[in-house]
Formats: C-alpha cells, sequence, structure tokens
C-alpha cells in the first residue's frame, strides 16, 4: 500500500478480502468464512479469546486441586473407551517435563485425532484429582504449537474448519505490517482520547493482537471496547434526539378527580420506587413530546398498577388508553385485575344528569364473537371505550380509536417492531400516543443502557407488602423428589394450589425430558403422586375453548394441581397458588425459572418453589443453582449475562455476527455509562454528525440501516 495515501477507514478494510493475504487460497478463504471473516476489517476485529503468558504458565507438578489453570504441555497418548451407559470416554495424557496431567472428555470421540502424541497444547480447566492424578474434565483446548514470545494470542478456532491459532495469529500480523505504511484511520476526536487517556486506534489494533505486556494490551482493550459501545450509543441518541425534534406529543394533565378517586380507593401503600416510576412517567406525560419509556420490575413488584395509573391520566383528559399484552392467556388477565382495579370507579362526564360515567374497559382478542366485535370497534371509534385491553388484535386494520392518547405494550420483547408501531401509529391524530412498554424480565443496567438505550427507563425494585417470600429448593434425588411430592399433597389438602411445569408437550425421542401429556398421565394414574386430586392439563396445543375452561377453574379453585407447559411463565395470577414444580428444570433459563416461580407467592400464603432434575452439565446446574440461591431478579439477570454472555445486543440480525466483540456489558459498565455520556455530546453540538462524518460512516458501516432501526424502535 503505497505510502502518502490517506490513513485506512474500517470501509476501507472492510473492501479488502482475505484472498490478498498470502497462503489463503480458496480452501483457506472458505474455512475463514465459516468463522466469519471474509475481509481484513473481520480479520483485524477477531480478537484473540486469552493470552499465554510464558512467564507465567502453570508447570504441571505444581498444580493445586480445586484452581482453574492454564496449562501448556504436550500430548502423550490418546484413547478412546465406551461407558456402560454407552457415553464414549475419551483420556489424553499430557506431559510438561514436571508431571503428567489426564484429560477426560465426554462423548468427545474427535479429540483422539485433534490430539495425537507430540501434539503441544495449551488446556484451560478446573483441576480435580482421580486415582492419585491431576485431571481435568471437559477443559477448553486450544492448539498454539511451539512458539516463542513473551504473551502469545490464543485465537477462538474452530475443529471443522481447520483453523488454527498460529495460522490465524500469522495472518493478522501479515495485515497489520501491510497497513503500517499508511496507518489506520481514526474518527475518535483528539479531545476524547486524551480524556480518557486513549491510545491511536492503530496502536490498539497492534497491542489487542501482539501486546508486549498485560498494560498494553489492557489499553488497548479499553479503547477498542469503547469504540464499539460509541457506535451503538451515538446512533441511538442521534434518533432518539430526531424523534423528539419531530413527533408533537399529547400535553396531558396529572392532577385531576379521576386520579385522585382512583388513590383513595387503594386498599394498599404504594411502594417508593412505584411512586418513583409514576412520577417519572407524569414527568414524560406533561411534555409536548412523546413518551417512549420502559418500565422494567421482578415479578409481582406491581408493574400494572403503575401502567393503569398512567392509561387513567390518559383517560381523565378525554381520551382513551390501549394495553396490548403478547397472549390471550395474559391479555385476558390483564383485563380481570384492571376491571376489578376500577371497579365502581366514575370519570367526570357533564352530559350526563350525574356528572358521572362509569369507566368502560374491554377486551379485543380473536376469540370475541362477530357480533360482540362489531359493537366493540363501534363504541372505540366513538370514543364510549376508555380502556382497551388485548392481544396483537388491537392493531389490526378494523380497529379504529377516536382518540389514543396512551399505549402501554407488555412483554414488549414478544412483539414485532411493525406491531408496536402500528399500535401506536392508530392515534387519530397527528399527535402521537405517549408509550409506555413493560417488560417482568429484569435487565441489567448496563444492557438497558445498551439495548434499550433510546427509551427512558424507569424500574421497580421493591414488592408490595403482603407479598410472601418464597422459598426455592432443588430437588435432586428420589428421596427429595418424595418429599416434594408429600408437600405438594398437603397443600392441597389445605385447599391451597399447585403448578407442575414441564418443558415439553409430547414425548421427544432426542431429549430426556418430561412432557405435559406423559406427567399428566402419570402422576393422575393409578397409584401416581397426584391421583385423587383435581388435575387439570393446559399447553399450546389445547383448544382455546378448553384453555380458557381450564384457566377458569383453576382460578375459581375448581381445579387443585395445573400441569402445564411455559404457558403460564407470565400473566397468571391466583393468589391461593403456593406451590410450583418446575420439572427438568436445567432444561429452562434463569429468567424462565424465576418467571415461573413468580406464579406463587401472589398472596398471604407461604409458598413454595421446586425446581427438580440433577443437570449433566455444569451450565445447567449453575443456573439452577443460581435461581436456588436468589430471589432477586436483578441479581438473576446479571447472573444469566455473565452465564450466557451479551450475544448480539439487537436480536436477531441479518448477517448474524455479534455487535460487541469485544466489549461486555457485565464487565464494561464504566465504559457503556462513558460512552452514553459522549454520545450526548457528540450529538448535541453535532445533531446530524456532519462534522464527524467518519463516525458516521462507521456507524453505517457496522450497525447498517435496519439495524440502527431496530434499535430504535426496540
Amino acid at each position: 500500500m503505497p505510502v502518502g495515501d490517506p490513513p485506512l477507514t474500517l470501509r476501507d478494510l472492510e473492501a479488502i478480502p482475505v484472498e490478498r493475504l498470502r497462503r489463503v487460497g480458496p480452501k483457506m478463504a472458505q474455512a475463514l468464512a465459516a468463522v466469519e471473516i471474509n475481509t481484513l476489517l473481520d480479520l483485524l476485529q477477531y480478537y484473540p479469546r486469552r493470552y499465554l503468558d510464558r512467564t507465567r504458565q502453570a508447570r504441571i507438578d505444581d498444580l493445586v486441586t480445586g484452581e482453574e489453570v492454564t496449562v501448556v504441555g504436550e500430548v502423550r497418548r490418546a484413547s478412546t473407551r465406551r461407558a456402560r451407559n454407552r457415553r464414549t470416554i475419551t483420556d489424553v495424557e499430557l506431559g510438561d517435563g514436571t508431571g503428567r496431567l489426564v484429560l477426560t472428555f465426554f462423548n468427545q470421540e474427535w479429540r483422539e485425532r485433534q490430539l495425537p502424541a507430540g501434539r503441544v497444547v495449551l488446556i484451560h480447566g478446573k483441576v480435580t484429582r482421580y486415582r492419585g492424578s491431576s485431571q481435568m474434565t471437559n477443559p477448553v483446548v486450544d492448539l498454539v504449537g511451539d512458539r516463542t514470545g513473551r504473551i502469545i494470542p490464543v485465537y477462538p478456532q474452530s475443529e471443522k474448519s481447520g483453523l488454527r491459532t498460529w495460522d490465524i495469529a500469522g495472518w493478522v500480523a501479515e495485515a497489520l505490517d501491510r497497513c503500517r505504511p499508511r496507518g489506520i484511520a481514526d474518527p475518535l476526536p483528539k479531545a476524547i482520547r486524551a480524556r480518557y487517556g486513549f491510545v491511536d486506534r492503530h496502536a490498539a489494533l497492534e497491542a489487542i493482537h501482539r501486546p508486549a505486556s498485560d498494560r498494553e494490551r489492557d489499553k488497548a482493550r479499553c479503547r477498542l471496547v469503547f469504540d464499539e459501545l460509541l457506535r451503538v450509543q451515538l446512533e441511538l441518541v442521534r434518533r432518539k434526539r430526531h424523534l423528539e425534534s419531530v413527533t408533537t406529543g399529547i400535553v396531558h394533565t396529572v392532577d385531576g378527580r379521576l386520579l385522585r378517586r382512583f388513590h383513595q380507593r387503594l386498599p394498599f401503600e404504594l411502594t417508593r420506587s412505584q411512586q418513583q416510576a409514576i412520577n417519572e412517567i407524569e414527568a414524560d406525560l406533561i411534555r409536548p413530546h412523546p413518551m417512549h419509556r420502559l418500565l422494567q420490575g421482578d415479578v409481582g413488584a406491581g408493574k400494572t398498577l403503575v401502567a393503569l395509573r398512567a392509561l387513567l391520566v390518559g383517560v381523565q383528559g378525554g381520551f382513551q388508553g390501549a394495553l396490548m399484552a403478547p397472549t390471550e392467556v395474559l391479555a385476558e388477565q390483564h383485563h380481570l385485575t384492571i376491571i376489578g382495579m376500577l371497579d365502581g370507579l366514575a370519570a367526570a362526564d357533564p352530559a350526563t344528569l350525574t356528572g358521572d360515567r362509569p369507566l368502560k374497559v374491554e377486551l379485543l382478542t380473536n376469540r370475541v364473537a362477530a357480533k360482540d366485535r362489531r359493537r366493540l370497534l363501534a363504541e372505540l371509534a366513538e370514543g364510549r371505550v376508555d380502556i382497551l385491553v388485548g392481544t396483537h388484535a388491537l392493531i389490526q386494520e378494523a380497529v379504529r380509536y377516536r382518540a389514543l392518547g396512551v399505549v402501554v405494550v407488555d412483554e414488549q420483547h414478544r412483539f414485532g417492531v411493525e406491531q408496536r408501531a402500528a399500535l401506536r401509529g392508530k392515534g387519530g391524530s397527528s399527535d402521537v400516543p405517549d408509550l409506555l412498554v413493560m417488560t417482568a424480565t429484569p435487565i441489567p443496567r448496563t444492557a438497558a443502557m445498551t439495548v434499550y438505550g433510546d427509551l427512558d427507563v424507569s424500574v421497580l425494585t421493591e414488592l408490595p407488602s403482603g407479598r410472601t417470600p418464597i422459598e426455592t429448593s432443588w430437588a435432586r434425588t428420589p428421596l427429595e423428589e418424595a418429599e416434594m411430592w408429600e408437600t405438594v399433597r398437603a397443600a392441597a389438602a389445605a385447599r391451597r394450589q399447585i403448578y407442575v411445569v414441564c418443558p415439553l408437550i409430547d414425548e421427544s425421542e432426542t431429549l430426556d425430558v418430561r412432557s405435559a401429556e406423559e406427567t399428566h398421565n402419570r402422576l393422575t394414574g393409578s397409584g401416581g403422586e397426584l391421583s385423587g386430586l383435581r388435575v387439570g392439563l393446559l399447553h399450546g396445543r389445547v383448544s382455546r375453548a378448553a384453555k380458557e375452561m381450564t384457566m377458569d377453574r383453576f382460578r375459581r379453585g375448581a381445579l387443585d394441581v395445573l400441569v402445564a407447559t411455559t404457558v403460564v411463565e407470565v400473566g397468571v395470577d391466583v393468589p391461593n397458588a403456593t406451590v410450583m414444580v418446575v420439572l427438568d428444570a436445567d432444561r429452562f433459563g434463569i429468567a424462565q425459572l424465576h418467571q415461573l416461580r413468580g406464579r406463587v407467592g401472589r398472596g398471604s400464603h407461604r409458598s413454595h418453589c421446586y425446581l427438580v432434575g440433577d443437570p449433566s452439565t455444569t451450565e445447567g446446574r449453575d443456573r439452577v443453582q443460581a435461581v436456588v440461591a436468589s430471589t432477586d431478579g436483578f441479581e438473576l439477570a446479571e447472573k444469566d449475562l455473565e452465564l450466557r454472555g451479551e450475544g448480539t445486543i439487537m436480536g436477531e440480525r441479518q448477517r448474524g455476527r455479534n455487535d460487541l466483540r469485544l466489549a461486555s456489558l457485565r464487565r464494561d459498565e464504566k465504559w457503556v455509562k462513558q460512552a452514553r455520556a459522549v454520545a450526548g455530546e457528540i450529538i448535541d453540538a453535532d445533531p446530524d454528525l456532519t462534522d464527524h462524518r467518519d463516525l458516521a460512516d462507521e456507524i453505517n458501516l457496522v450497525l447498517g440501516e435496519d439495524d440502527a432501526e431496530f434499535l430504535l424502535k426496540s
């Protein structure tokens, strides 16, 4: 690359295929493409997953049982045998001149081919003792070769593609060397670099791949992490500012007789966080810009009351409210809850003799009969329906509002972008309705600042008084399961109710898990743990009529036990239910388990959640143990993020790449906040990024128009 040309931008690097590098022919290019390396930009952003410091690696003779360490050694022998349960066990003996380490891999026969005698490998795992020898079970393996150097980058490797870490290191080194004459452009303003002590981008890329010291590598990581986070935050802030400048909202009045009456009728005191959320929402509602707020709160934190208060602000001013839920069960539950909370409450209406009229709350789902639907839609268009609760039926073409003022979307992650936008677009005038989106899935603060960076966030952190703590137990052995079923029968005898949740609907030959139908039949059959009790069955294949009948019977107490799939994960509110049994609990995610647990403990009675099963994987055990150890949804969300990793912050993407290749929302909370602040500074001074064209071009290159739009509307 000739000297004198301008520095290479990310777009320049994206335009150079990896085939331009030595030893990258068609076959190797195909292997690189399998791990999404097609261009020099892809290659330079394919960061090492760990580093091997030759001066600090552990010696086998010094290994301590229970410690997690990195060892480099030479394979001496490898063999595979078959256990009685038909699982294969591959044993690999490793040596480093100081001692012997046995590696054991379950159901990984290919390890014998990967690790022939004489191969030098890097092993990372937890040390155990077995028959007098140090051992690691299913450790992480990196093929490093006999390379020299104090700090060696170890790259993610693919057995399928045949890529080895030293191959990738060689291509990265060649790419960096060939970029050096022109240098790599740095779009970050010098003042910001100086403020945080950042190295320039070219130096950061050099040091992340070829660090001379740990300190140099750490400084490089900070700079590249900031770049990733800043691009996302710039796009969020830019679009949010634009939305505020071009849309006109409704200026509501938040003090009035209807709201005072509503609060006077409440049989309990609001929690401090409920009052804080209401204050934040009402501050939005009196502004001329439409509200765009996320209300997140743990299971049972009282989100529905806060949302209902927002809807009543609109009703008080002569507008209509809409609440959209993802399932009929949840919509019906919201409808019943709101009717109960508003029973007997009247709104001022000078056109009536008494000066008041009862509030009208209606339910619209696909189950509403044609005749009732026609009546409801006519009343809605005439303004005679104050609050409409429903599923996606709320956004169908035939649905017309006279004056939609406030929109609430529950469990918003279950709706598509177009569905949310369509509901908000039914305002009935040029003014855009205020939008409140709710989720009972706690989101770590850093993730909320990134994924929901365009929304203002309110958080409910307390449970209302009267909610009982839920005791969570892990039933791993047959004896513990038997004790659990005794507790279930005792609860039924005390006229309490029980959920039993299964991960599948029917039998699966590939997964050894219990299905709802098989479990129902086994538990209720002769000699079954639930024989003689009134047991209902609920899953996705049950007809709508049967589902509603079963739910109605369970709510009324006509059933003792409900055997179900995760259809009961959200929205089902039965205060008399005091026991939750989750079978094959390791098949569920942390958030799901926490949601399921939240179906009990909703009344004043002591409640219990049992997580059943003996997971075969470390990940499964970690998930179950986390839920047993904590009932704090936000703490569990952080743990979930730690176990799963951030993945793609924008959800499903066309290219399927990870948006945050280096940044960790959990580890880099400091830089999330700093990137947010810097993005605000830059956009406030330069709303269209006309003076930061290189930054704008990087946003378009890395995020793309579709991803940026997804970020805003999510």
